[in-house]
């Protein structure tokens, strides 16, 4: 690439009569141009070979060979020089033959005008330099474009790279929060040792019957934690009342008890995120036939959510006692079949059963009891972890972890206990 200043540009002239190399030897002296001559083609030829010529100036008529022959030899082996015909005749077939085939920038007749030779050269450089000056520029966009592409494809690896790391926060995030739910969900559950792990398998029979339903993703959510705070109403009543079923409450104490769903609407009304739980928590006690509580509203008026949370919870009671004598998983699922249509909304029954039978435990596979040197990363509770003084550590379900399990083994040092896990098997924990 060469470069715009005149002193670093080189003229060669050609020319078989001396005088007239004498005579543009003159004429560029003060230019600040660098000459070269050359008294043919075959000397111009080897001087080329040797130097950085960036114009030639060549006669017509040269024995041996022509201008024409040389310029397009020029052309050929030095395309980046520019060509510049002399002519002393008026040889139209010549020079158009120099024109074509040695690519001739321009042509002046002899004699020459030296103001019109002058330009001509100055014109000749400076249109070199301005397509030098394009190649530049376009092998510097060509670079900094594929710089670019570069960039692009390392941003989008790096954007590919930061939303996996968000979701993974994300998830560490929402699995933090609903443990964090499930340890607030049992602590409540502490005042009555009936009542342990009860909300647990609220929120899990609901999530199911949920997925069955159709339910989005963040709605199972909300139903999810939902099931585990539906009692959080019950801290302002008293242990006696809670010690009781429902129907040996007194009518002052059923009163008091039909509060409790308003109440834990009303504890979770600071947190913007958990609106729809606390919906969802005053409505599960509500009928399909409007004659529950606290609002008396019925059918779709009731979040399909409450009302799928309502039966889950009325399972769950019918087996602990709660709402009288205990019944078997069989004999409370008919129970729910008779409610259809009165306590309940059909649909959600019909849904609600298959997922209960689902969902009831199978005697052909049995948990494997292990104590806490036989856990295992990926392992799977099969029963709740719970505490000497009956707070549940770790609920069912809940796979374990390599930091799961050194805690567990820190508890039983810490505590000088003897624990002993009961975890699924590997086909019941892939289901």
């Amino acid at each position: 690439m060469q470069s715009s200043e005149a002193g670093e540009r080189t003229l060669l002239c050609v020319d078989d009569e001396p005088n007239i190399l004498s005579s543009l030897r003159r004429l560029f002296r003060g230019s600040g141009y660098r000459l070269l001559t050359a008294e043919g083609g075959v000397e111009a030829l080897k001087l080329l070979e040797t130097e950085t010529i960036d114009l030639v100036i060549s006669d017509m008529r040269m024995p041996g060979m022509d201008g024409a022959q040389l310029l397009e030899q020029v052309r050929t082996r030095w395309p980046a020089a520019t060509r510049m015909l002399l002519t002393g005749y008026a040889d139209v077939h010549s020079t158009v033959a120099a024109i074509n085939h040695g690519e001739v920038y321009r042509y002046l007749t002899k004699p020459w005008n030296d103001e019109e030779l002058l330009l001509a050269v100055r014109e000749a450089f400076e249109r070199q330099f301005l397509r030098h000056e394009k190649e530049r520029l376009e092998a510097l966009t060509a670079a900094q474009n594929t710089e670019l592409t570069r960039l692009n494809a390392s941003l989008e690896q790096k954007v590919v790279e930061r939303t996996g790391e968000l979701s993974q926060a994300n998830d560490k995030l929402k699995k933090s929060y609903l443990a964090s739910i499930k340890v607030f969900s049992h602590l409540l559950e502490l005042r009555d040792g009936q009542l342990m792990g009860h909300s647990r398998r609220v929120a899990d029979l609901a999530r199911r019957t949920g997925r069955a339903m159709g339910v989005s993703e963040a709605g199972l959510q909300d139903l999810f934690v939902a099931g585990l705070l539906h009692d959080i109403g019950h801290i302002g009543l008293s242990d006696a009342l809670l010690a009781r079923s429902v129907p040996r409450m007194s009518e002052e104490e059923q009163s008091l008890y039909r509060k409790h769903p308003v109440v834990g609407e009303h504890a979770l009304m600071q947190l913007d995120d958990m609106q729809a739980v606390a919906a969802l928590i005053r409505a599960h006690h509500e009928r399909h036939d409007g004659k529950g509580f606290p609002d008396g509203v019925a059918g779709d008026d009731i979040p399909l959510a409450a009302r799928i949370l309502a039966i889950a919870e009325t399972y769950v009671d019918l087996q602990s006692g709660h709402l009288g004598a205990r019944l078997d998983a069989a004999e409370a699922r008919t129970l729910i079949a008779r409610a259809r249509g009165t306590m309940f909304d059909p649909e959600v029954v019909d849904a609600f059963l298959q997922v209960a039978v689902e969902a009831t435990p199978r005697a052909a596979e049995p948990p494997i009891a292990v104590g806490s040197g036989g856990l295992k990363p990926g392992m799977v509770l099969a029963r709740d972890l719970v505490s000497v003084e009956g707070v549940i550590l770790l609920a069912a379900d809940q796979a374990l972890t390599a930091d799961l399990i050194a805690r567990i083994r820190r508890y039983e040092l810490r505590d000088r206990l003897t624990l002993t896990l009961y975890v699924k098997r590997a086909a019941s924990a892939a289901q």
